[in-house]
């Protein structure tokens, strides 16, 4: 039995094109459960958890983001008693995860009639929210599907293809730069938001913005994502472009010089070539943040103030 229902034209029609909903049976897995995330949480390095206080803003900013002095387990095990936002990311690195992960994404892929289609880099984020926390208005540079596994919470996405929304610039890829963009209420005329209940889920495609918002209890999801090689290689650009902004080279956006961009993906490539086998360690990852963009590429590590 699929691990998915979801209509097959549905999914044809719409796969990396619009967001539209899914049905899973992921709702009552064991190894979502809180006792079951406080163990993963030990085993993950600390620069692969985020969180933060739940009570923020739709379009809140990095520098007032509110901190928690708390260890992620404490995070996890008092989440129905405090409130607080927490992202465990990368748990495909645990083989547990990655089956469920790679079991989803290739029957999705089966229904929307692409089995066999070429992807790479599938990973998976798990979030435990307070009630009422917020997710703010960010975009993903990757390929996603959102599964609701406890609590319900609504997720607003817009349409962004005239970049009136979010901006090519700040679409552009650097570790310096925070996730969140600006957000205007006006944008919720160009918002579909669907309410999420735990069974559900909902196709997000790469680049559109969105925000979240829990409801009246605690919520556990789990994004889902993965990159076709056309993403990856915009990333790459993308990456180059936010890395040469950084150093004061603003660049124009992918597709305007084919030339200049192939060019960037090479230079991508050649410089992933030779840092990839340092970055294993989380100390050198750190390190190699913080040298080539700055104290901000490592802001997860801030302490918050007592």
């Amino acid at each position: 039995m699929s691990i998915i229902q979801l209509d097959k034209s549905t999914a044809a029609d719409n796969l990396h094109k619009s967001p539209f909903s899914i049905k899973h049976s992921l709702a009552d897995h064991p190894l979502f459960t809180l006792p079951k995330l406080v163990d993963l949480a030990k085993t993950m390095p600390r620069d692969k958890i985020e969180f933060s206080g739940g009570d923020i803003e739709i379009g809140q900013t990095a520098e007032t983001t509110p901190k928690l002095n708390m260890t992620p387990q404490e995070v996890i095990n008092r989440i129905e008693e405090h409130n607080a936002w927490m992202v465990i990311k990368r748990v495909e690195e645990v083989p547990e995860y990655h089956a469920i992960l790679k079991e989803f994404v290739d029957d999705l892929f089966a229904v929307a009639g692409k089995a066999g289609q070429e992807y790479s880099h599938l990973e998976g984020y798990i979030f435990v929210s307070s009630a009422k926390a917020v997710t703010s208005f960010h975009v993903d540079a990757e390929e996603n599907i959102l599964v609701q596994i406890r609590g319900d919470k609504a997720v607003h996405i817009f349409e962004n293809d005239d970049r009136t929304l979010v901006s090519e610039e700040a679409m552009e890829i650097s570790p310096s730069k925070y996730r969140n963009q600006t957000y205007d209420p006006a944008f919720e005329d160009r918002a579909a938001i669907f309410n999420l209940q735990p069974g559900d889920g909902v196709h997000i495609p790469y680049l559109l913005p969105h925000w979240v918002q829990v409801e009246n209890d605690y919520s556990v999801s789990m994004a889902m994502t993965w990159k076709t090689p056309e993403v990856e290689r915009l990333n790459k650009i993308r990456l180059m472009n936010g890395t040469m902004r950084h150093f004061g080279w603003p660049q124009k956006a992918p597709g305007v010089s084919p030339v200049m961009d192939s060019f960037k993906v090479g230079a991508h490539d050649a410089m992933r070539m030779i840092l990839d086998p340092l970055r294993k360690s989380e100390k050198i990852r750190s390190l190699l943040r913080g040298l080539i963009y700055g104290k901000k590429a490592n802001y997860y590590y801030n302490e918050p103030a007592e």
